[in-house]
């Protein structure tokens, strides 16, 4: 079945779980599958709970991973609750691709894109909300705190302004429109233009995605794994950038305030460690592949078979 997504870092995540031998593998952004189809296939004993809150994706999931149908159960749900579907001692690997699939992106349908005629970026159709609510309604203080929080433009006020000054005519019904109302201005340091930004900071605040990571790490962080890989595919720095911290706690032994001098927490918290220093990136040929690619960024930790003191 062709899938109308290329998955990332495709042969880094078969590496990185070649480990796994049974149990269950949780895909919590299950996408069109290409990930968890491979993974299946190398793993014979493995099980796969998957979810996905874009049902469109989940539909053909279901039809593509129909061979595997005994192994896979598949839930219409957002990665947060991926949880209350598991028994957590029989999770070996988890796998969190915190991106956009490329038909939502390109389906002018979704009006993720500044080229369609809608203005939406739900990735859970079942949401009330979507970028025309924030768009539309949404204060001059409002948008430029999201555009500078989410999107880290400086210029954030004036492009709210832009907004504001606009809808006072008629209503954004578009990303063309939104686009127009931007410009075509680019940061000086970097080559992404300022309503890249503005789209992606409008898309995070659509659908929480900040926020339902860092809830995701946090239930992760609380579900007590042992001997489990956990892998996350970030495509923006403030996603990348909690990963790492949230990462970097659990590898602490010692929990003692910075302030004392010597340890008295005993050490042996680390929940377990890190397995790479740098995130993992795609290959120049896989970017030249598939140029989507190009910011995707992989890190994985480890949760150790033992139980760390707490």
């Amino acid at each position: 079945m062709q899938a109308p997504h290329t998955p990332v870092l495709l042969q880094e995540i078969l590496q990185l779980f070649s480990p796994l031998k049974e149990g269950v593998f949780l895909d919590g952004t299950l996408g069109y599958a290409g990930h968890s189809q491979c993974l299946l296939d190398a793993h014979p004993k493995l099980r796969l709970i998957a979810c996905d809150q874009d049902d469109e994706a989940l539909k053909f999931s279901q039809n593509r991973l129909e061979k595997f149908s005994q192994r896979v159960s598949l839930h219409h749900c957002n990665f947060t609750e991926i949880f209350d579907r598991v028994e957590s001692s029989s999770v070996r690997g988890i796998l969190a691709d915190i991106g956009l699939s490329s038909l939502q992106m390109d389906a002018n349908r979704r009006g993720f894109s500044m080229r369609s005629d809608f203005l939406d970026m739900r990735m859970d159709r079942r949401l009330k909300f979507s970028a025309f609510d924030v768009v539309n309604s949404y204060s001059k203080d409002a948008l430029a705190l999201i555009f500078r929080e989410y999107g880290e433009l400086k210029d954030a006020e004036i492009l709210a302004q832009k907004i504001i000054k606009a809808r006072a005519q008629n209503a954004i019904t578009s990303g063309k429109k939104l686009r127009e109302i931007i410009g075509d201005a680019r940061l000086d340091s970097r080559k992404i233009s300022k309503a890249t930004l503005v789209f992606q900071a409008i898309r995070i605040e659509v659908n929480k995605e900040l926020e339902n990571l860092r809830i995701f790490l946090e239930k992760v962080e609380n579900l007590g794994l042992k001997d489990c890989i956990l892998a996350v595919i970030c495509f923006h720095s403030l996603e990348d950038r909690m990963v790492k911290h949230f990462f970097k706690k659990w590898s602490r032994a010692c929990i003692c305030d910075e302030r004392v001098l010597r340890c008295e927490c005993g050490g042996d918290h680390h929940r377990g460690q890190i397995l790479s220093k740098k995130p993992i990136v795609p290959s120049d040929e896989e970017v030249r592949a598939n140029p989507r690619s190009s910011c995707a960024k992989m890190r994985a930790f480890y949760f150790r078979q033992d139980n760390a003191r707490r």
